[in-house]
């Protein structure tokens, strides 16, 4: 094959292409290619891509496979324009991996590609995904299927410059789920998780109880919004694999004037059940907002969901005491270890010289010991005795299958349902929704 376009022989028209730095490096894509679609394929290297398209002769190409290494990721620009100028023409993207990392995989099926398949090929794994990429095409618009699937579409914003495929028209998602009555006094029940130290499983903790409250009840499931507030490492997009949007920014600095019906905007559908507010697409600062920005939000949020569950930055900001105050619970993750205990000394600290309601803290212990491990028990006992503090929440290790489940951007109970962090949390949804239950009961 040629570095440029390789018609083949004759009049057989071109259906697929590979695009790549270099196909000979890909020899077992070039055979599968072959056996797959014979004469009717081509190569195309990354700077011929947008040329190409522009041609009589793609106009009856199907699908691209973008074959990828390590070495490329340092143009994950141009390999982004790529995939934005091939969704634009309604053409299917199959990722050929070879050997990336979870978080650049991630990167590139959220730029808009709709399937991968790992370098070395095994055997038939072309052909499955070329199968999957064409019942797709059969059965759906031009939007792309990754897309579609996160929710139903209920509005289209204007298109951004397509120069940039972080901001690709996003389809607006389903606001709202169907709500049930109304909790005490007709407010919504909020609930914050804060990382006491990184990776203690705070996002980890909001995603799966937001989704264990939005599916507790399959037919009066309470509506519940996710508002990632981590405006510089905010995970929830890709946990629940959710593409970023520009508008964020925007309805962050115009909370305080923003109308319920411009906040719905703003939200992300996941499979109809669970609404989620994302982190802005940009790293930002953690002022950008202020207590009036973030007061404002909880305010629209409340107005539309019976149950606000915010995930907190790891670090303490001028707002925190905003969302503390509006919580009816606010998780403190950690772990067993000395920086997550030095980290909450010095939280509970700051929380009491500023008359904080501590009550509302609920400590939340990561990868706690088993019921087996009595020198692990008498660490937590003494863990909470020092910080004069009831760690109410135990949380088993999950294991391999919770990264496992973020990287494929799906709860633990679709991915991993018998998982044992997986029950512990549903079985905090249920205490929290029983309570809740028990609150509007009294209330009337």
């Amino acid at each position: 094959m040629s570095s440029g376009l390789a018609l083949r022989s004759e009049p057989a028209p071109i259906v697929a292409c590979t695009v790549s730095r270099n196909v000979h490096r890909f020899d077992l894509l070039i055979e599968d290619m072959e056996a797959e679609l014979g004469e009717a394929w081509g190569d195309l290297g990354f700077d011929e891509v947008r040329a190409f398209l522009d041609q009589p002769d793609a106009a009856s190409l199907e699908f691209i496979a973008l074959a990828v290494t390590p070495d490329d990721l340092g143009d994950l620009g141009q390999i982004g324009e790529i995939i934005v100028a091939c969704k634009a023409r309604g053409l299917g993207i199959i990722i050929v991996a070879d050997d990336l990392g979870a978080a650049a995989l991630r990167e590139l099926l959220r730029l808009g590609a709709d399937d991968f398949v790992p370098y070395p090929l095994a055997g038939g794994a072309l052909r499955d995904a070329m199968g999957r990429i064409r019942t797709q095409q059969a059965a759906s618009d031009p939007i792309p299927a990754s897309v579609t699937a996160l929710a139903p579409v209920a509005e289209t914003k204007a298109a951004p410059d397509s120069a940039d495929p972080t901001t690709q028209p996003v389809p607006a998602r389903e606001a709202a789920p169907v709500r049930i009555g109304p909790r005490l006094g007709a407010q919504a029940a909020v609930f914050a998780v804060q990382g006491l130290a990184g990776g203690t499983g705070a996002s980890t903790l909001a995603v799966n109880l937001a989704w264990e409250l939005a599916t507790i009840d399959k037919d009066k499931a309470p509506s519940v919004c996710l508002m990632d507030f981590d405006l510089q490492a905010g995970t929830v997009s890709t946990f629940l694999d959710l593409p970023r949007r520009d508008m964020v920014i925007e309805v962050l600095q115009e909370a305080q004037s923003m109308d319920v019906e411009a906040f719905k905007q703003a939200l992300l559908g996941y499979e109809g059940k669970l609404s989620v507010f994302p982190a802005p697409p940009e790293l930002l600062p953690l002022d950008l907002i202020g207590p009036e920005e973030v007061e404002a939000l909880l305010n629209l949020a409340t107005q539309c969901f019976d149950i606000v569950i915010v995930d907190m930055p790891h670090t303490m900001v001028m707002w925190t005491e905003t969302v503390l105050n509006r919580a009816d619970v606010y998780f403190a993750t950690m772990e067993l270890d000395m920086r997550s205990a030095q980290n909450a000394m010095r939280f509970l600290k700051a929380m009491r010289s500023e008359g904080l309601p501590v009550e509302k803290l609920n400590f939340v212990l990561n990868r706690a010991p088993g019921l087996t491990d009595l020198n692990g028990k008498g660490r937590v006992r003494k863990l909470a005795e020092s910080l004069g503090v009831k760690i109410a929440t135990m949380l088993p290790d999950g294991g391999k299958p919770v990264s496992q489940a973020g990287d494929h951007g799906e709860p633990l109970a679709v991915t991993a349902r018998k998982n044992a962090l997986r029950k512990e949390i549903a079985k905090l949804a249920g205490g929290l929704h029983k309570a809740m239950l028990g609150d509007a009961k009294a209330a009337k």
